[in-house]
């Protein structure tokens, strides 16, 4: 079984930033990617960004430009720097990590409990 914790939400002003981080542990043998996703209230749970083992990154087409992500495959860790926030961006922020684990390297993919961003004046 693989647990992903999320961190380092708040409340941040408009034009502020924050760096989310995400931390993947259990029976890993590898992780292929890593993603971020967000849910705003009321709304579907969206595409912010992901990276892959290779470091080949993908972004939504709201957070180009502002937002960056990175990981550390030594440490399983994965992290969001988000930039010139905006009020749009309030929402509970969710990594997903998918890979291999356990004694027969089977599929994971699991989802952390979600840090909570609120950009606020």
């Amino acid at each position: 079984q693989v647990q992903v914790v999320e961190s380092g939400g708040g409340l941040v002003q408009p034009g502020g930033s924050l760096r989310l981080s995400c931390t993947a542990s259990g029976n890993i043998i590898s992780i292929n990617s890593m993603g971020w996703y967000r849910q705003a209230p009321g709304k579907e749970r969206e595409f912010v960004a992901s990276i892959s083992k290779d470091d080949n990154t993908v972004y939504a087409d709201s957070a180009k430009g502002r937002f960056t992500v990175s990981r550390d495959n030594a440490k399983n860790t994965s992290s969001l720097q988000m930039d010139s926030l905006n009020l749009e961006d309030t929402a509970v922020y969710y990594c997903n990590v998918r890979g291999r684990s356990g004694p027969r390297s089977s599929n994971f993919g699991s989802w952390g409990q979600g840090t909570q961003v609120t950009v606020s004046s």
